[in-house]
């Protein structure tokens, strides 16, 4: 969850993304089946750490949702926490401004998409864990 980013070198994968597009939930089930998996959250007006910007080891995932599906989990999240005056967290530009930052740092650091809109945690898990297959199986021995 963004936690000790000194140690992001050492992750398999690193998952990225805005606000309740499952990174936690997807790490945990990743590293269930022992794919080292760090999470960072992007997020509007906070910089990125440092590092993230220059992994050379772990696969980097960028995981995206339509600004509809997000606003739907979100609402959901702020009334299970009984905290209503959270409009800009649901609000639909907003919602839609923070998709379009997320996309244009994937763009820029060419991390890899995955569209989790309609997507389980184990549908999720499954497509970081081909990607990350791929790219193994892709790169020369060391």
């Amino acid at each position: 969850d963004g936690q000790h980013v000194e140690g992001l070198e050492e992750a398999d994968v690193v998952l990225v993304g805005v606000s309740r597009t499952s990174k936690t939930p997807t790490s945990i089930y990743l590293a269930n089946r022992g794919i080292r998996t760090a999470n960072v959250p992007l997020v509007p007006g906070i910089p990125l750490p440092h590092q993230l910007e220059t992994l050379k080891k772990p696969l980097v995932v960028s995981l995206h949702a339509t600004p509809e599906r997000l606003i739907q989990v979100r609402q959901n999240r702020l009334l299970t926490m009984g905290d209503r005056d959270n409009d800009t967290y649901i609000d639909k530009q907003s919602v839609a401004d923070e998709v379009a930052f997320a996309r244009r740092l994937s763009a820029k650091f060419n991390w890899a998409l995955l569209d989790v809109t309609r997507r389980s945690i184990e549908e999720t898990a499954a497509a970081v864990m081909k990607l990350y297959n791929d790219r193994q199986r892709a790169r020369p021995s060391e």
